[in-house]
């Protein structure tokens, strides 16, 4: 099992209400249909030390567009995976926040991928990534099958949005099971970039 150990977080008050602390449940599908149930994230950003990281899995499917994508493809650069749904109130006060990030950490080996999950139909996520302008791929998963691959206690596929930051050697190093700030997001990253390849 994974020990992780908190961070604390670089900016006390980034936090924008209670809707960055609240995660979307598993059984919410907003416009896709649903119950509108929420589960409360942790509030916290943890780390995992480099002795005792797991293999994340080697998820393999379709994207939001239609192509092929492996995160095997990306080992050997410092991945983020976001899981998301278009239908999440934390995900979409969450997303611009991602984008400015991965565009500005593009050019230093950050990879970032999402997991779309949860979504009926794949033109609800394509059409929230365009609203966002969304610049990395998304894994289509609607059925949340891809979530159960992780290692136990490494994920909580009920608690949308969740985020992993994955070393380059493909292993969990960091994880928030909340909403991010760019802030909170920058900060979980950059120790991950600090380590030697």
């Amino acid at each position: 099992m994974i020990q992780f150990r908190s961070v604390r977080a670089a900016v006390a008050g980034a936090f924008a209400g209670g809707l960055l602390l609240t995660g979307c449940s598993a059984d919410q599908a907003g416009p896709s249909g649903g119950d509108s149930n929420y589960v409360q994230g942790t509030g916290e950003i943890t780390t995992v030390p480099v002795a005792d990281r797991q293999e994340a899995p080697d998820l393999a499917g379709d994207t939001v567009e239609g192509d092929q994508l492996a995160l095997s493809d990306y080992r050997g650069q410092v991945v983020v995976l976001n899981i998301w749904g278009s239908w999440c109130p934390p995900c979409i006060a969450e997303a611009d926040n991602f984008v400015r990030v991965a565009e500005d950490t593009a050019d230093d080996g950050v990879q970032f991928i999402g997991i779309n999950t949860r979504d009926r139909t794949r033109e609800n996520a394509a059409a929230f990534e365009r609203e966002h302008e969304v610049p990395y791929p998304s894994l289509y998963d609607p059925d949340g099958r891809l979530l159960l691959e992780f290692p136990r206690g490494s994920l909580n596929p009920q608690a949308i949005p969740s985020t992993l930051v994955i070393d380059r050697e493909g292993r969990i190093a960091a994880r928030a099971l909340k909403a991010l700030t760019e802030e909170e997001l920058r900060a979980a990253i950059a120790p991950v970039m600090a380590e030697e390849g």
